[in-house]
């Protein structure tokens, strides 16, 4: 895995994101309830605080908890919720230490098909159907991770020249359709739910 994302919109934490499988899982996992660069911006502030130039599972399942949750609340906090997130990346890093000897890249190397590629994302600590969905969309858009029927276990993040999700995002423009789209669909189900 060596591509350039533009998640972050900041040259290294993107670089970061491109090359380490374990970032792009964390950035995805951090991608709730913060904008979307900060989310991915994430790894690649851990990584400095640890002292290392990439994420290690085995290292983060290790940490001490404690002190593993002031690294992530080190100002500034890598996410608005720094304690339980710090507790989540943790957690993430025990099940890919425990299931796949800490290789991030193992959830998806040599997959079959898309829908046992969701299946495995789902498994994972902090994985709903969304948030693995969308994660798939970006393995298959812009990693090249293509198993048979990727686009359909994707649903309609997998869909062609779509801007719904970060796997859309490219550069500054596609993500301000990006957010042009949430903002709409935020507004419709706003809507919905008052009975306009």
């Amino acid at each position: 895995m060596d591509v350039t994302l533009h998640l972050a919109q900041d040259p290294e934490a993107d670089e970061l994101l491109g090359r380490s499988p374990l970032a792009a899982l964390v950035g995805m996992l951090l991608d709730q309830q913060v904008p979307m660069e900060w989310a991915f911006k994430g790894p690649s502030t851990i990584a400095r605080r640890m002292g290392a130039e990439d994420l290690d599972a085995h290292d983060i399942a290790a940490y001490d908890p404690d002190a593993f949750a002031a690294l992530v609340s080190e100002k500034p906090a890598v996410h608005r919720y720094p304690g339980s997130m710090a507790g989540r990346v943790q957690q993430l890093c025990r099940y890919l230490v425990d299931t796949y000897d800490g290789d991030a890249e193992a959830v998806w190397r040599g997959v079959g098909s898309g829908k046992e590629l969701l299946k495995r994302l789902q498994e994972l600590p902090g994985f709903g159907k969304q948030k693995a969905q969308i994660f798939l969309a970006l393995l298959g858009k812009q990693l090249g991770v293509r198993p048979e029927g990727w686009r359909e276990a994707a649903g309609a993040y997998g869909e062609a020249d779509s801007f719904r999700s970060v796997a859309d995002i490219t550069g500054p423009e596609s993500l301000t359709k990006v957010r042009a789209y949430k903002q709409e669909a935020k507004a419709a189900a706003k809507a919905k739910a008052s009975g306009g």
